[in-house]
């Protein structure tokens, strides 16, 4: 998960807003801290984390993209399940971020930042999401083969491999 330092210097320690996060989910020490140019149309943005004033511990982090109307956000994996069930229980869409937009959930702290610094600076960025991933040296040297002999990258086999494995899993749940 990022950090505080992390999310400071991400916003230039620009702090537009603060306030006390009003959900039970992250516990009663839960705050929330807000950058923001103070736009929501051509250009508008906000980066926002939420975090225990006590231990510091960070529980989510958000960046706004208005321009492009969408969503980037980061839970903390030891509060999901926390965060899901007080949605249900306030009967809210845990992905909608506003209107018609609905949050893209990330998996790493390097595309959450690369996304938002773009964001920040009005520049365009990568809509994809990144993925750990743990390969085996075995399996490495195989997809490294197969990238070799179709004359394409590394990250372009894996990736083709992913979507190829997506939509045969997608396949098979629509017809079991």
């Amino acid at each position: 998960m990022i950090t505080m330092r992390e999310f400071m210097e991400l916003i230039d320690y620009k702090i537009t807003s603060g306030e006390t996060y009003l959900w039970n989910c992250y516990g009663p020490n839960a705050y929330c801290l807000s950058s923001w140019n103070g736009i929501q149309d051509e250009g508008g943005y906000s980066i926002d984390i939420v975090f225990s004033t006590k231990t510091q511990k960070i529980y989510e982090i958000c960046a706004c993209d208005y321009t492009n109307n969408r969503a980037y956000r980061m839970i903390n994996p030891a509060h999901i399940k926390k965060f899901n069930k007080e949605n249900i229980i306030r009967g809210i869409d845990r992905n909608c971020a506003w209107d018609n937009v609905n949050y893209i959930d990330l998996e790493t702290v390097d595309d959450f930042i690369q996304k938002a610094l773009a964001i920040k600076a009005g520049e365009k960025y990568d809509t994809r999401v990144e993925l750990p991933l743990e390969l085996d040296d075995e399996t490495s040297f195989k997809l490294m083969k197969m990238a070799h002999e179709r004359d394409i990258t590394f990250n372009q086999m894996v990736e083709e491999v992913l979507r190829t494995v997506i939509v045969s899993e997608k396949l098979k749940n629509d017809y079991t």
